[in-house]
């Protein structure tokens, strides 16, 4: 669990009251990895789980609008966290409840337009360090981190001193994405971190007139190289319109379209993300 050390990572912490602990990256932007997030979490929560998100996008914090959720007040600033220590039990913040998940958030902070970090980059790290362990999660199943894109903070933080129970990979089947992951695919192996495997996000697209599936992007070598080191495929799921109709409305696929084969794709992974873990 991961609210207890984990061996053979050192000194690396767990959150309590936490099972499963769950970083989602990718190695560029672009490639939907908060949308496969957002919906991989309702997935899991469909089967029964109880689930949370941090969003640890520190440059572009999106998972609230994708839940449908905006503020548009500024704020004066994050001068209310101790940056380094913790907050006494009775000052932790509890997180956003929305569609039966739990969930933190920078754009929760702070007005749309805000720009929420210094130039210091550690900073960053040692912000949404903060928020992991300074909210008051409750009893969760799982709890998925949405990092930001690429190698740097607060990813490089949280991969050293978070007890990660499980880094899952997005990507798209282009070249240029796949480079980018397996950088991001390094900078965890060498942290420790485990890998569990790899979303393929935009896979392919079913014609809805013939309903013959089309690959969009051209499949290269680097792709099954990426697999080969990323671990196994834990699902594909489709390029279709629906999915960013319903990330704009801020209901995403999985809530509205439960029988949709979008939805389906996402619980399929859910499933695949349980029996992996299991497995170890």
């Amino acid at each position: 669990m991961s609210g207890q050390p984990q061996g053979g990572r050192g000194a690396r912490r767990g959150v309590p009251g936490v099972g499963r602990l769950l970083a989602v990256a990718s190695g560029k932007g672009g490639v939907g990895k908060s949308t496969v997030t957002v919906n991989l979490a309702l997935a899991l929560a469909a089967a029964g789980a109880r689930v949370g998100i941090l969003d640890a996008d520190v440059h572009g914090p999106n998972v609230p609008l994708l839940l449908g959720v905006r503020r548009r007040e500024r704020a004066r600033g994050l001068a209310w966290m101790s940056i380094g220590g913790t907050l006494p039990e009775a000052q932790r913040p509890a997180p956003l409840e929305r569609h039966g998940l739990a969930v933190v958030s920078l754009a929760l902070l702070a007005g749309e337009d805000q720009h929420l970090l210094p130039g210091n980059t550690d900073f960053a790290g040692r912000l949404i360090r903060q928020l992991l362990y300074d909210t008051r999660w409750g009893a969760l199943d799982y709890l998925l981190i949405d990092l930001p894109p690429g190698t740097g903070e607060p990813q490089a933080t949280l991969a050293r001193e978070v007890a990660l129970d499980g880094v899952i990979l997005v990507v798209t089947p282009q070249d240029l994405a796949l480079l980018d992951t397996t950088r991001s695919l390094q900078m965890f192996r060498e942290a420790g971190a485990p890998i569990l495997g790899v979303v393929e996000n935009m896979s392919y697209f079913v014609c809805p007139h013939c309903g013959e599936r089309v690959e969009v992007f051209e499949r290269g070598a680097g792709d099954w190289a990426v697999r080969e080191a990323g671990g196994p495929l834990l699902g594909q799921v489709p390029l279709d319109p629906a999915i960013s109709r319903a990330a704009n409305s801020g209901r995403p696929v999985v809530l509205i379209a439960p029988e949709s084969p979008q939805a389906a794709a996402f619980a399929a992974i859910g499933a695949e993300v349980g029996r992996r873990l299991d497995a170890r």
